[in-house]
């Protein structure tokens, strides 16, 4: 099925939900996919201080080799 009648489908399947607590549900559901899309990005300063130096000269070894 095409992504638009998909749409439609699922919005005419939400108006037809009449429980408090499914719109509630569908609205996190919707609320999580936002946060999703909006990754930050990683840098190496992410990981600063979480390595030890014996797993950072590992890590620089297996680098320059």
């Amino acid at each position: 099925m095409f992504t638009k009648a998909r749409k439609i489908q699922l919005l005419e399947e939400v108006l037809k939900v009449s429980n408090e607590a499914t719109l509630i549900e569908l609205e996190t559901i919707l609320n999580n996919s936002k946060k999703k899309k909006e990754k930050k990005t990683m840098s190496a300063y992410n990981f600063s201080g979480l390595w030890s130096r014996k797993d950072a000269a590992l890590i620089e070894k297996a680098i320059n080799s």
